[in-house]
């Protein structure tokens, strides 16, 4: 997708970028805890805006093109809605 000269520049961010997002999901999932999972998991929407602004950026700079860019970023914005709701309803639970 990026150039070779990228590799260790924004390939790499985008990389550690994708493979934080679940990461951070299952660790918190395992912690056995609401408020630690919240947490992780708004660490994951974190890591996910970083993913879309480096997108972003890589359409910017010419290294994707606009359609591959929409497709990519639709699934992103799927992904934020559906951690956004599950940290709200969490979140709306946590005094259980």
């Amino acid at each position: 997708m990026f150039p070779r000269r990228e590799d260790y520049g924004l390939t790499s961010q985008v990389r550690r970028c994708a493979v934080s997002i679940p990461s951070n999901i299952a660790e918190g999932y395992g912690r056995n805890s609401r408020n630690e999972y919240i947490r992780f998991l708004q660490i994951a929407l974190g890591s996910l805006y970083e993913l879309q602004t480096q997108l972003e950026i890589g359409v910017n700079l010419g290294y994707l093109t606009k359609e591959d860019f929409e497709m990519i970023y639709a699934i992103t914005r799927e992904l934020e809605r559906m951690l956004s709701i599950l940290i709200r309803c969490l979140s709306e639970g946590a005094g259980d």
